[in-house]
């Protein structure tokens, strides 16, 4: 099945001349010769990001996927293939409701008629990897049930295979293959896949982000659905139905009263709320999967939903983050160049000097206009090559947040094009800085650390009274040892003294056992 599976493939990539992503990049004779017989003729019209993408698209929902991860990567694929790739559209055929129920049926452990009092058998969308269903519990609660598409991990798992034995020739034989970190890739697609084929950890994803926006002072920013964990499994997920109109529909939102540069703001500090105070954000923000809700209590917030990608920092990663866009903002880019240096992300003989001209050629041009004007893919794509000029080390953990940043950038510029992000997120910034520096931050620090301290202060005389007794005590063993050195050392200058008494001794008898062999 994997031959066959791998002779689709490659008739697929003939079709479509992808031949030509992978032997353009080596200028040798026998590739261009390899180029034209592998043609046999044909000319292509369309532009090769264009061809990549109708190539994913036939090869399977696997490999939208894995198109649609691939075009977060602008600092590894050239600019005109990640554009191409950002507008693979995960919608497939759902597959047959008689799967889905028997699906909900053996995760859940009963009959569908004692789970749902109702269930629409029709989905209401269909992804790559789960379809959804419209249904409502016993309680009357309305709630959307997401069902895994059957048979998904084996079809995974052999598609993921021959992508790495892919990735390994082109990491090996083409020149710029170590640079692309093919393997990498793959496997931070791996990793999010498997992610998504656990509905189970979406679900956790959700009731983390419903928890961390159920704080008052958050109040109308962000709605996210409540998770029904008796009715979710690695299989089936079960949330709370929300309604809203796409964030990408401006022309409805405008129709509907809802104020626009409002929204747009609103999503900026959604973005930096979630990044900077959290550490923990909603990495797949395009208009599918963020709405607006209409409804008249819940009027003009924002709604998400999907949770199969979310995206995390540490508080190093905070810190930093959070200094390098101040850093910007403020047009300092010494500081930024100090912060890269000392981060260790560029080789510590770097020359701080040449470092922030390069990072000022790059982001002076951008400032002080709206964002109609400013393309923060531009701006990213500049500094990415910018950073290989100097070594810099791509960090893994910030490439979901590199494109939650372009997909806000998207939702800004179709809501607001005016809206100036640097402006927006300016004073955002320097409130958290304060509050992580000031008075605040201190008492905050000092809280979380006081059921710590609260278990060692009682603890510290006897503590201290313990590392007393331990050093008197060592003291006394330091002392004996010291003595009976001492007196290993006298033994030892006796036994010396005796060794040559003895020494001497024995040389004269043997001398004078010699002299009395001679005379006789």
């Amino acid at each position: 099945m994997r031959l066959l599976r791998l002779i689709r493939i490659s008739f697929i990539c003939w079709r479509y001349g992808l031949d030509e992503l992978l032997l353009e990049s080596i200028h040798h004779p026998v590739a261009s010769f390899l180029m034209k017989v592998t043609r046999l003729g044909r000319k292509y019209t369309e532009p090769r990001g264009q061809r990549l993408r109708e190539a994913l698209e036939h090869l399977g929902p696997i490999f939208v996927k894995f198109g649609q991860v691939l075009s977060t990567r602008r600092d590894l694929v050239p600019l005109d293939i990640a554009d191409e790739l950002a507008l693979l559209q995960d919608k497939v055929p759902p597959f047959p409701s008689a799967q889905a129920v028997a699906m909900i049926e053996k995760s859940l452990g009963k009959p569908l008629k004692e789970l749902y009092a109702e269930f629409n058998l029709t989905p209401v969308a269909s992804a790559s990897v789960a379809q959804v269903h419209e249904a409502y519990l016993f309680t009357g609660q309305k709630v959307a049930v997401k069902v895994l598409r059957p048979g998904m991990l084996a079809v995974i798992e052999k598609d993921l295979a021959l992508m790495r034995s892919f990735a390994s020739i082109v990491q090996r034989y083409i020149p710029d293959g170590k640079r692309l970190k093919p393997k990498e890739v793959v496997a931070e697609f791996d990793q999010y896949l498997h992610d998504e084929l656990d509905l189970q950890i979406e679900a956790s994803n959700c009731s983390q982000l419903r928890r961390n926006f159920a704080n008052p002072k958050r109040a109308g920013l962000l709605r996210v659905p409540e998770v029904f964990w008796d009715y979710t499994s690695r299989n089936v997920f079960t949330m709370e139905w929300m309604e809203g109109i796409p964030s990408g529909r401006v022309d409805i939102l405008r129709e509907k009263g809802v104020d626009i540069q409002k929204l747009a703001r609103m999503g900026v500090e959604i973005f930096f709320t979630q990044v900077f105070e959290d550490g923990f954000f909603h990495a797949d923000m395009h208009p599918g999967n963020i709405l607006v809700s209409v409804s008249p209590e819940t009027f003009g917030q924002y709604v998400a939903v999907d949770f199969g990608i979310v995206g995390s920092l540490s508080e190093f990663d905070k810190n930093y983050l959070a200094q390098n866009f101040l850093a910007f903002f403020q047009r300092d880019y010494r500081r930024v160049a100090q912060l890269h240096i000392e981060s260790g992300w560029v080789p510590p003989d770097t020359r701080e000097e040449q470092l922030e001209g390069a990072v000022r050629a790059v982001c002076e041009p951008y400032f002080d206009r709206p964002l109609a004007e400013i393309s923060l893919g531009q701006v990213l794509m500049r500094l990415f090559q910018t950073s290989r000029r100097f070594n810099v080390e791509i960090q893994p953990q910030l490439v979901l947040l590199q494109k939650t940043l372009l997909n806000v950038e998207g939702m800004g510029r179709e809501l607001d094009p005016n809206l100036d992000l640097w402006q927006t997120a300016k004073p955002f910034l320097e409130k958290w800085m304060w509050q992580r520096i000031g008075p605040e931050g201190m008492y905050k620090q000092l809280k979380k650390e006081a059921a710590q301290w609260s278990n060692i202060l009682p603890t510290l005389p006897r503590l201290l009274a313990q590392n007393l007794s331990r050093e008197h005590h060592a003291g006394e063993v330091l002392q004996v040892l010291q003595e009976l050195k001492q007196q290993q050392q006298r033994r030892n200058r006796w036994s010396a003294i005796t060794a040559v008494v003895l020494s001497c001794f024995l040389v004269i008898t043997l001398v004078g056992i010699f002299l009395v062999m001679n005379k006789g």
